[in-house]
Parts: C-alpha cells; sequence; structure tokens
C-alpha cells in the first residue's frame, strides 16, 4: 500500500519560484505520509500562451530545474513526479512537453513524452511543442504498486490509458494544464473516472490551478470513485492510499480488461 499524493499550484515564467513551490509542496505531502507526489504538466515553465518562450525556458533532463527536483526528493524521501518542458537541442524550434519521475534517491526512474499534442480549442501546442515518439509506456515500482505516467489532452484517448493499463500499472499517474473554458471541468472529471472504470486502475490527477488550469485535482479508485479531491484551490495537497490488492479485487468484479476483444495499435500515418 502507498500513499499517494496529488499537488495543485499554478506556475508561473519564474523557474526558481516553481522550483521552490515543488519543494514546499512535496514537503506537505511527505509530512501527510506520501510516498508519490504527483505535480502538474508545466511544472517548470508556464506562460499566458504556448509560444517561444516555452522553447527559451526549455532544459535539458540533466539542467537546474530537474537536478533541484532531484534534491527536493531526496531531502523529502518520496518519488517526485513533475511536467518539464525538455529542450529539443540548440538551435531547435521547438521542446518537449515531458513528465518526468524521479526516486528517493533522486535518480530517473521513468518518463513519458506528451504523444497527443493540444491543438483543440483555439491553442495550438504543436507550433512549438514536438510529439514524443511511440513507445512501450515507462512504469516504475513502489511497494509493489506499477505506476505509469500520462499528460493532460491525452486523457481524451482512451488509448493511451489502456496502453499503459496493459503495461502493467496500477495506478495512472495524469498530469495535466486543463485550460479553462466552457464545460471543462465537466470533461476533466467524466474523463478521469471513465479512464479509471475502463482500465480498472486508479487514477492519480494534478491540474494546474487557475488562472491557467481548471484545478480540480483527484485522486480515484477502480471502481471510479474519488477518494481525495482538490477543488479551486490555488497551493495545495490531497493523498490517498493506494494498493495493487484493491485493483486486484476489482478486477474479479469488474473483469472488462480479460473479456475484450480488441487490442490497442498505433495508427498508420498517411
Amino acid at each position: 500500500m502507498v500513499q499517494v499524493a496529488v499537488a495543485q499550484f499554478a506556475p508561473g515564467q519564474d523557474k526558481a519560484e516553481n522550483a521552490r513551490s515543488v519543494a514546499e509542496l512535496a514537503a506537505r505531502a511527505a509530512v501527510a505520509g506520501a510516498g508519490v507526489v504527483l505535480l502538474p504538466e508545466y511544472t517548470m515553465f508556464t506562460a499566458p500562451r504556448t509560444d517561444h518562450r516555452y522553447v527559451e525556458a526549455a532544459e535539458s533532463l540533466d539542467g537546474p530545474f530537474l537536478a533541484e527536483a532531484a534534491d527536493t526528493a531526496r531531502r523529502e524521501g518520496v518519488h517526485l513526479v513533475l511536467g518539464v518542458n525538455e529542450s529539443g537541442g540548440e538551435g531547435s524550434s521547438h521542446f518537449t512537453n515531458t513528465l518526468v519521475a524521479l526516486s528517493p534517491q533522486g535518480e530517473r526512474v521513468a518518463l513519458y513524452r506528451k504523444i497527443h499534442l493540444y491543438d483543440a480549442f483555439g491553442v495550438k501546442e504543436s507550433d512549438v511543442v514536438a510529439p514524443g515518439p511511440i513507445e512501450a509506456p515507462e512504469t516504475f515500482v513502489v511497494d509493489d504498486v506499477v505506476f505509469g505516467l500520462q499528460t493532460c489532452y491525452d486523457l481524451r484517448f482512451p488509448e493511451v490509458t489502456r496502453r499503459i493499463a496493459d503495461a502493467g500499472a496500477h495506478v495512472v499517474l495524469l498530469a495535466a494544464q486543463w485550460v479553462p473554458g466552457p464545460l471543462k471541468e465537466e470533461h476533466w472529471r467524466t474523463l478521469a473516472r471513465a479512464r479509471a472504470v475502463e482500465n480498472t486502475v486508479y487514477v492519480a490527477a494534478s491540474g494546474q490551478a487557475a488562472p491557467s488550469g481548471a484545478g480540480n485535482s483527484m485522486l480515484i479508485d477502480p471502481m471510479g470513485t474519488p477518494l481525495a479531491s482538490l477543488g479551486e484551490q490555488t497551493f495545495e495537497v490531497a493523498a490517498a492510499r493506494v494498493s495493487a490488492e484493491r485493483v486486484e479485487s476489482v478486477r474479479v468484479t469488474n473483469p472488462a480488461l480479460a473479456m475484450r476483444r480488441f487490442a490497442v495499435v498505433p495508427r498508420t500515418e498517411a
């Protein structure tokens, strides 16, 4: 059994201030007994629009922001998962929207580069973001509980979560900047619960707070019941316990994964 915390705040354009927020939220989560702490998408840097500023602020995975996050993970003794804008290299006009999992030793144990870019609702993320490659989902294990990674807009594509479940995950860690808009909060809550129910997994969802995100971070049980949640709070954590045993017991009651007759395969581009 593992205590998982979702942290909610509104990152800005000051990376040093964002790093301090990560440290404070991780400390709060550790006091609450969390062994895994999830922060939002774009924890490292968020501007009002996804434009050239993200490219200019991007860092390598060996850069100072993740080095400081690794120090936080070591100091608090937690697995720390957070979203960064990963540099595409010198001269690149694009960056990668990357979710990184760090161990309590400060080592990188898994990462996920966002596959589905947010070219919707009046936004065109692909102008400056390069899509991640379609690879086998990376997971990490804490006390026999397997964790997988997913990012924001991917929530609208059920195949992404299904692949993570197929990789053996008991918990999907979903980091997001769920942009506010008409009915967007309802979409967020409905889709997150649907991904939990249809895959019989926990979904831990950390969203940015206002003004850049719709908040409503939560942790959902494999039967679709919210175990812990936040509303509009701008700087807070919520935590709940997860276990592999709970997932297995739900799968006895709801054997949908075992009964399905279709697999998920990548779409061939035209």
